[in-house]
């Protein structure tokens, strides 16, 4: 939808005025991006995302015993597990669609366990973590002293209230020569379009960790019966069915999408390591631009609330927290001596899409080669990563297709311009970077377009014959895009435009990989359909590629 298009409701109009009103207090002679990570953001941002402005130990201390219904109803999560330590989520919401989450403005004591049983007899580790107010009363204990590539089990306490059972895992030595990691990587999961069911066949599938590659919300209305979903046993608040503006809109989202059973199983059954995209935002943003046309300094106030509201609900340890619009996401994972991963964030950074987005016919503007999708400094940290990797498998989870993807088989082709193709400068910096490092084994790991792919990544996409470097696996979404289907209007065409397209499929799921020290399996799981709950899981294709011998072939 264009600038022109959008309609604002009455309350969309008031929040858009409330963000104009906070850019204003920019001072004088201070940039715009400066001032909001700088000393004027406290005004701003306590005005448009109803920050306070006394800090984190501003509330007074509730007593926990006298919380009279269950705080937990979000669940729990792990994410990012290092050899000796793992970070666990949760967040206290008694009422989880009321503004505040039904808890007062007051900070609340957490206690916190992890055990090498589910019955919490073998207790390793315990202590205790605040939850505050103004941070939605979200709390993250970064657990340390732990064994490596060991299963665990963690809960959390508060007054007479115990959270569900949460399995976790950490990540092998750094030096283990381990020969074995099955990971799942998922997006795209759209409340309105359907249910969360394939999130719960992920929670039964046997994996060590689970990558979630952005659009772990939407920022679009969900009205009273659940869009698509179509409820005849609830009624969803009305504050769902606008946009999200402003931080209280975010933190609202977060509530509803995590109260949903499946994701919470998905959730508790394995570690997550998170990336976002656009939709946790705004659709198709880049960098400090907006979809639609407002102000550079309103746009950064709602994506200082977005962030912070990702952070909040996100398993993310301390580094990862948000300082006005900006937030380092960015980051390397690594498993022994089988796996390295480097976990992008291609929006934060990335240059406008060329041509006004979409997909367009390449030229001029989109072929420049100052473009980035990543930035420099994320570019440059990816390619020194790759050099010092000792790992057989070197894997890059993110957000936008990365293998060029032709719309048609002609001269006259098309490329979507949010992705890899309108950035071929940046894609082929970093193909070069993974060369020069001596990087056998590159896979990328891709969400965002709501179909499975599976690419084998060349050297020179307009030379079939080229030498191939790398394999792509792109994960259909988990709910976005309604059911879908085996295969979409475009698939014939795509299928014979892109000669290094090996699998094409727009059922809803979720991929597996299974990393091993002589090759790796992908195998994709599709659901038939997402709008009535309850579908079985089937497994649409499987893939194997060699180690040392990149390309794509039938499992």
């Amino acid at each position: 939808m264009t600038a022109a298009q959008t309609i604002m409701t009455p309350d969309q109009s008031t929040r858009a005025i409330e963000l104009r009103t906070a850019a204003r207090l920019l001072e004088p002679g201070v940039g715009r991006r400066r001032f909001l990570t700088t000393t004027g953001a406290a005004a701003a941002l306590a005005f448009a995302v109803n920050l306070p402005a006394a800090g984190t130990a501003s509330a007074a201390e509730l007593d926990a015993r006298r919380i009279a219904e269950n705080p937990f109803t979000l669940g729990v999560a792990s994410g990012d597990p290092h050899p000796t330590s793992v970070l666990i989520w949760t967040r206290l919401a008694p009422r989880p669609y009321e503004p505040g989450g039904g808890l007062p403005n007051g900070r609340v004591e957490v206690r916190w366990e992890v055990a090498r049983d589910e019955r919490f007899r073998r207790i390793e580790r315990r202590g205790s973590v605040t939850a505050h107010p103004e941070f939605a009363h979200s709390v993250r204990a970064d657990v340390q002293g732990l064994g490596s590539g060991r299963l665990y089990y963690y809960r959390f306490r508060t007054g007479n209230w115990t959270s569900p059972v949460g399995r976790t895992r950490t990540a092998p030595a750094p030096g283990a020569r381990n020969s074995s990691l099955t990971l799942a990587a998922v997006s795209c999961q759209a409340y309105h379009d359907g249910y969360f069911t394939a999130h719960r066949h992920l929670a039964a599938e046997d994996v060590d960790v689970v990558f979630h590659l952005g659009d772990y919300l939407y920022e679009y209305a969900v009205n009273a019966t659940g869009g698509a979903r179509n409820y005849t046993d609830r009624t969803l608040p009305a504050h769902y069915n606008r946009e999200t503006q402003n931080l209280e809109d975010y933190r609202l989202r977060y509530a509803l999408y995590k109260s949903d059973p499946d994701l919470r199983a998905a959730h508790a059954a394995r570690p997550f390591v998170v990336t976002w995209d656009d939709h946790e935002t705004e659709n198709n943003y880049a960098g400090g631009i907006p979809e639609n046309d407002v102000p550079p300094e309103e746009f950064l106030l709602r994506r200082a609330a977005a962030y912070r509201a990702y952070w909040e609900n996100q398993p993310l340890r301390t580094p990862q927290r948000p300082t006005g619009p900006d937030m380092t996401l960015y980051r390397r994972l690594r498993f022994g001596r089988l796996a390295q991963f480097d976990i992008l964030d291609t929006r934060q950074y990335r240059d406008d899409q060329a041509y006004g987005d979409g997909w367009r016919t390449p030229g001029p503007e989109s072929e420049d080669p100052a473009r980035t999708l990543t930035g420099a400094t994320q570019e440059r940290w990816l390619i020194d990563g790759w050099r010092a990797s000792n790992a057989t498998w070197n894997v890059v989870p993110q957000q936008v297709t990365f293998a060029r993807r032709r719309d048609v088989p002609a001269d006259a082709y098309k490329l979507s311009m949010d992705s890899w193709d309108g950035y071929p400068a940046s894609r082929q910096r970093v193909l070069a970077g993974a060369e020069a490092a001596g990087v056998d084994n590159l896979m990328v790991l891709t969400g965002d377009v709501h179909v499975s792919y599976a690419f084998d990544l060349k050297k020179d996409f307009d030379d079939p014959a080229s030498r191939t470097v790398g394999t792509e696996i792109v994960t259909t979404s988990i709910a976005s895009g309604k059911d879908g289907a085996d295969r979409p209007a475009n698939w014939e065409n795509q299928t014979r435009a892109n000669p290094h397209l090996k699998h094409y499929n727009g059922r809803r799921g979720y991929a597996l990989v299974t990393l091993g020290t002589k090759e790796a399996r992908a195998d994709f799981r599709t659901v038939a359909a997402v709008t009535t709950p309850g579908a079985p899981v089937t497994t649409a294709a499987s893939f194997v590629t060699e180690a040392g011998n990149p390309g794509l072939t039938p499992a």
